[in-house]
């Protein structure tokens, strides 16, 4: 098989840049590994900045009737205090929405746009020529293997898996590493209009009303802290553990789900692996966390995907394929992926730093009760006041 992008992972950053390249008339295959939908590790806050995007893409509307309350306030809850100040009017916030619907609703927009969906597939391997890659991908269910032929390769496959393209390695693991737990709730008490951040020793999360009136909880944990958690807590799951650990160390959220249930298992996933790791060389372009990831501690990880995917897209429409062309645009990805997304790493890892440690936090919580204003200041810093232009994607569309 033939075509012009082969996209590995169909979540949002994947799907995204199917739908824009497919729309412009590109052959698109998407490879991705697991059925939809599907539950993942993931805070599902989804920027004011992004929406328009979602508008662009075709399924604004359909998650937009389905989405939590709009977000009009960031908080912090640490130890006893419980802070807040406001970021947006109802019709210019962010909402949150879970990921199973999100990641469904993009890829089936691919699928509408033209794109060819290999699911449940896996990447195997590929080598590369001197014009065009040359992939093997593989039935999860039957086994059975494919070879596809693709001018461009996209990776797109996520924050918490692990795939052989060239120039990636496993590391070890260590005790800092930070493991990420997710879970809803009903009947939590959470503010309306509320998305507190979590800080607790040796980890930070946050919480958020999410779609069908549930509140998302998700937090990321040091590694040799959970192992203390687990010892001090005997006989209760991994995420019971680390959920007991934050309700001791924040009031807020102790008060917030004093009355909720828990309405599905938690799930877990890591070691998170910050920082930028690189856009991609030859045919292979790399977008959302296969780029880059930031500490979720900003809640700006769909976000992030969606955009860069979109900045990528805008990039390649048009561009000639041969190498000396795609490294030019490869060029001109990044720069402007630097611009719009290197203060987001920056602020995501000093807050994570901050409010992982006690005596950093209780500095933190001072200032802040003294000026909320600088919750709203991070939130700005975070990306949450930083728009995208979604008609120069939507010029390249039709």
């Amino acid at each position: 098989m033939r075509c012009d992008a082969l996209i590995i992972g169909g979540g949002p950053a994947g799907s995204t840049a199917a739908i824009l390249l497919a729309r412009a008339g590109w052959h698109v295959a998407v490879i991705e590994h697991t059925r939809f939908p599907r539950r993942k590790v993931c805070g599902e806050f989804i920027s004011a900045s992004t929406w328009p995007l979602l508008m662009t893409l075709g399924v604004g509307e359909q998650l937009a009737a389905i989405a939590g309350r709009p977000v009009t306030h960031v908080g912090l809850f640490a130890g006893q205090s419980t802070l807040m100040s406001k970021i947006a009017e109802d019709g210019c916030a962010g909402r949150a929405i879970g990921r199973d619907a999100v990641d469904s609703a993009l890829l089936d927009a691919a699928r509408d746009a033209g794109a060819l969906v290999f699911q449940p597939w896996s990447y195997v391997d590929s080598s590369f020529g001197s014009d065009r890659a040359h992939a093997t991908i593989e039935n999860r269910e039957t086994g059975e293997r494919r070879a596809i032929d693709a001018d461009i390769v996209i990776d797109a496959h996520g924050a918490w898996e692990a795939i052989a393209l060239p120039g990636s390695s496993p590391r070890p693991h260590r005790a800092s590493d930070l493991l990420g737990f997710k879970a809803h709730f009903d009947n939590a008490s959470l503010c309306s209009g509320l998305m507190p951040l979590l800080a607790f020793p040796a980890g930070y999360g946050g919480m958020v009303e999410t779609d069908r009136g549930r509140t998302s909880l998700s937090l990321c944990i040091r590694r040799d802290a959970l192992a203390a958690c687990r010892r001090r807590y005997p006989g209760t799951s991994a995420g019971d553990a680390v959920l007991a650990h934050i309700r001791a160390s924040c009031a807020g959220v102790d008060d917030a789900l004093s009355r909720a249930t828990l309405c599905d298992r938690w799930i877990a996933a890591g070691p998170l692996a910050t920082g930028i790791r690189g856009f991609g060389h030859g045919q292979v372009f790399a977008v959302g966390n296969a780029a880059a990831e930031a500490h979720p501690v900003i809640a700006e990880g769909i976000s992030m995907a969606i955009q860069s995917s979109a900045l990528l897209a805008q990039a390649l429409i048009g561009s000639t394929r041969d190498l000396p062309a795609l490294d030019s645009v490869r060029r001109r990805y990044e720069a402007q992926w630097r611009e719009r997304f290197s203060m987001r790493l920056h602020a995501a890892a000093f807050f994570a730093h901050v409010f992982m440690r006690p005596l950093s936090t209780a500095v933190a919580v001072a200032a802040i009760r003294t000026l909320p204003s600088l919750l709203t200041l991070g939130a700005s810093f975070s990306g949450k006041a930083s728009t995208m232009n979604p008609g120069a994607v939507g010029a390249h569309a039709g």
